[in-house]
């Protein structure tokens, strides 16, 4: 994605000190960030924080000299892709709900040609007020998207609706808008991470997938547009903006879980490793130590992908092969062999636990590599991908 511009507006709520952090995110992410405050939000956080962070002056005043024609309300958002107003307070989403335009940044939204971004931030109350939601309900019909807002504790000491979002769900959020939705009101089935098969109270058989691959794919179908429920094994990595989690352990409550959703899926991407066997006679209770050799029966488990794809109807459904040698013809076999359309290839010391990756994707058109990059780039990739395919079928 070629650089985004991104003006940042801040308003007079005490979340304002969380944008600072989602600037430092934004450059980060390689944007490029205009800031502009309201006279409120400068007795929250100075502006002078807000240019050591993104590099940029700040702009405050309508009357601003340092714009040669003095229409900074103009200059500042001509050339950006959008503007960002966080914290959006429930004055701020009045002026622009009933088109306001009395300082620099509400006149800039007035007179911008670039799509608008509100996050909201305010008490419980005033999130909830009727006028405030009325403005909410008209914003929306303007076109304008609205960023949350959260719920928890909030700078008043009650709980409930109205905190801003964490800056990196706002920086996700703003990244999934510059995103294609290719696959908008689609449902997306994806299964992730590894399987565990318990063979005491302790103990259990594994792999070493992290999950990071199919939690990229996740949010990139999300960030597509697509309805996400994500069927995970056990895994650290927090669950993807937008998607719903389902958690399991075993390869049959995987499955269990796939058979009960996967109805209502129009894709089926199968990322999970799952264990090819589990224990027949696991114990109840921990097995003590001793100098003997443990034998363990082992019984296959259940194919999950092969059972959806041998349905009736089944949805488009996407595999993956993770090979140790001979990738391109061991895929290729387990592709024909579970008549999928689609089907992605890597090899296992490339991939699992890192945080980038490299896959080989093969269907009846051929192949074609999505070099090495983060996965969430490679899932990216993979999703239009799957969404070319599945539009073609």
């Amino acid at each position: 994605m070629s650089q985004k511009r991104i003006v940042l507006g801040v308003t007079g709520g005490v979340a304002a000190y969380k944008s600072v952090e989602l600037v430092r995110l934004l450059t980060q992410a390689s944007y490029d960030v205009q800031v502009v405050m309201t006279e409120a939000a400068t007795q929250f956080v100075g502006p002078v924080t807000f240019q050591a962070v993104s590099g940029r002056p700040v702009f405050v005043d309508l009357w601003d000299g340092r714009v040669p024609n003095n229409m900074a309300h103009i200059d500042l958002t001509r050339g950006a892709h959008a503007i960002v107003v966080a914290p959006a307070t429930a004055d701020f989403m009045a002026k622009v709900a009933q088109g306001f335009a009395n300082d620099l940044l509400s006149t800039m939204v007035a007179a911008r040609d670039c799509p608008l971004l509100l996050a909201p931030a305010m008490n419980r109350q005033m999130w909830e007020n009727p006028p405030n939601q009325r403005n909410v309900v008209q914003l929306v019909a303007d076109g304008v998207q609205i960023l949350g807002p959260g719920e928890g504790e909030q700078a008043c000491g009650e709980v409930g609706l109205g905190r801003m979002l964490e800056p990196s769900d706002l920086l996700q959020h703003i990244e999934a808008f510059f995103q294609l939705k290719l696959l908008a009101g689609k449902r997306v089935l994806i299964t992730a991470g590894p399987t565990f098969e318990r063979i005491d109270a302790v103990r259990g058989i594994t792999n070493s997938s992290s999950g990071k691959m199919g939690y990229a794919i996740a949010r990139a179908a999300w960030e597509s547009g697509a309805d996400v429920v994500l069927i995970s094994g056990e895994t650290a990595l927090a669950t993807p903006l937008g998607c719903r989690r389902i958690d399991v352990q075993s390869a049959e409550q995987m499955l269990q879980a796939v058979d009960a959703e996967v109805d209502e899926a129009d894709i089926f991407i199968s990322v999970a490793a799952v264990s090819d066997y589990y224990v027949l006679n696991p114990s109840e209770q921990k097995i003590k130590k001793d100098a003997h050799i443990l034998t363990l029966e082992l019984g296959p488990n259940p194919d999950i992908l092969a059972n959806i794809t041998a349905r009736d109807n089944p949805p488009f459904c996407v595999g993956f092969a993770a090979e140790s040698e001979n990738l391109l013809e061991y895929a290729e076999a387990k592709r024909r062999r579970k008549k999928l359309p689609l089907l992605a290839a890597n090899l296992v010391q490339n991939a699992m636990g890192a945080d980038d990756n490299e896959i080989i994707l093969l269907d009846d058109d051929g192949e074609t590599r999505l070099t090495r990059a983060p996965k969430l780039d490679v899932a990216r990739r993979l999703i239009a991908h799957i969404a070319r395919l599945y539009q073609k079928r």
